[in-house]
C-alpha cells in the first residue's frame, strides 16, 4: 500500500476551518501562530472568527491554508498516522506539500506564499481578471474555445475529466464561458476569486516570485512531490524552483498529477488540509482509488486506526 498525501489550494478556506481537530491538539493553532508572527497578521483570530472578506484576500488565504494544512499533517503523524510515500498539492497547496516533504522550511514556505499572494494581486487590477469553472465539456474543446476567443483567456486548472477552470481578462472569460455553454457545457460557474491564477496575466507575479525563490534554500524532498506544471515527480531542488516559478502562470495539471501517482503505485490518498475539494475531484478522476479527507473528524480518527 502506497500512501499519497494531497494538499488543497485556494478556495478550500472558510471561517472556522479545522476547528474540531484544532481542539484535539495544539499543532494546528501552533502553526497558525507561527505564521502570524511571520506575516504580522493574527491568523488564529481570522481563521476562527473572520471576517470572511479578510480571510479570502489572496495574500492572507495562502499562508492560512499552508499553516492549517501543515498543522493537520503534524497532528496526523504525531498521533501515529502512516507517513506518506509521495505527495502533491493543488496550486498553492504545492507549497504545503513541499514543506511537508522537507524541501522548504515552514517559515520560508509561509513567507513565499504570502508574497506570492501579494504579487498575484498586484499583477492584475481588481475587476480586470476572473475565473470560471466549465463543467461537462471535453477538456480539449475548452482549450480550443479559449484559443478562439478574443483577448486573454485559457485553461487554468484541469481538475478532473469534464471539469476545467478557465482564467483571463474578465470580458474574455465571460465570452469563452458563453461559447462553452453553446458547445454543450453542462454549467459554467464564475468563481469568487480576486485574481485570475495560472494564466499569462500572472507573468509579472512569476518574475517577482523568481527573484524571491532565488533567495530561498530548497532541499531534496524526503518523498517525491508531483508538481502541477507537468504532473511528474520532482526531487531535484533546481527543478522544483523552476516549476514553482512557472506554476503561477501555466495550468495546474491536477488530473495528470493524480493519474501519474496512481500509475506509480499510490493506492490510498489522504487530503490534508481544510475542506474536501480534492477528495471530490479524486472520485471523478479514479473511483477505484481510496481517498480520505482528514479535515473530517471521524475520518481522521478512522485513518489513525488503519
Amino acid at each position: 500500500m502506497a500512501i499519497a498525501f494531497v494538499f488543497p489550494g485556494q478556495g478550500s478556506q472558510s471561517v472556522g476551518m479545522l476547528a474540531e481537530l484544532a481542539s484535539e491538539g495544539a499543532q494546528i493553532n501552533d502553526r497558525l501562530r507561527q505564521a502570524s508572527q511571520i506575516i504580522d497578521e493574527n491568523l488564529v483570530e481570522l481563521v476562527s472568527n473572520g471576517p470572511p472578506a479578510r480571510l479570502n484576500q489572496t495574500e492572507i488565504t495562502q499562508p492560512a491554508i499552508l499553516a492549517s494544512s501543515i498543522g493537520l499533517f503534524d497532528l496526523f503523524l504525531e498521533r501515529g498516522g502512516e507517513a506518506p510515500t509521495c505527495m502533491a498539492g493543488h496550486s498553492v497547496g504545492e507549497y504545503s506539500a513541499l514543506v511537508a516533504a522537507g524541501a522548504l522550511g515552514f517559515e520560508d514556505g509561509v513567507r513565499i506564499v504570502h508574497e506570492r499572494g501579494r504579487l498575484m494581486q498586484l499583477a492584475v487590477p481588481m475587476g480586470q481578471g476572473s475565473m470560471s469553472a466549465v463543467l461537462g465539456l471535453d477538456d480539449e474543446r475548452v482549450g480550443e474555445i479559449c484559443a478562439e476567443t478574443q483577448g486573454t483567456v485559457a485553461p487554468a486548472n484541469f481538475n478532473a475529466p469534464g471539469q476545467v477552470v478557465i482564467a483571463g481578462q474578465t470580458e474574455s472569460v465571460a465570452a469563452a464561458g458563453e461559447a462553452c455553454k453553446a458547445a454543450g457545457a453542462r454549467r459554467v460557474l464564475p468563481l469568487d476569486v480576486s485574481v485570475p491564477s495560472h494564466c499569462l496575466l500572472m507573468e509579472p507575479a512569476a518574475v517577482g516570485l523568481a527573484g524571491l525563490l532565488e533567495t530561498i534554500a530548497i532541499k531534496r524532498p524526503t518523498v517525491p512531490v508531483y508538481q502541477n506544471v507537468d504532473g511528474a515527480p520532482s526531487i531535484e531542488p533546481a527543478q522544483i524552483r523552476e516549476n514553482l516559478i512557472a506554476q503561477v502562470k501555466v495550468p495546474v495539471l491536477w488530473t495528470h498529477c493524480i493519474l501519474t501517482m496512481i500509475q506509480d503505485g499510490a493506492t490510498d490518498f489522504y487530503e490534508c488540509g481544510p475542506g474536501k475539494v480534492l477528495a471530490g475531484l479524486m472520485r471523478r478522476i479514479d473511483r477505484s482509488a481510496s481517498v480520505v479527507a482528514l479535515s473530517d473528524f471521524v475520518a481522521f480518527n478512522a485513518a489513525l486506526s488503519k
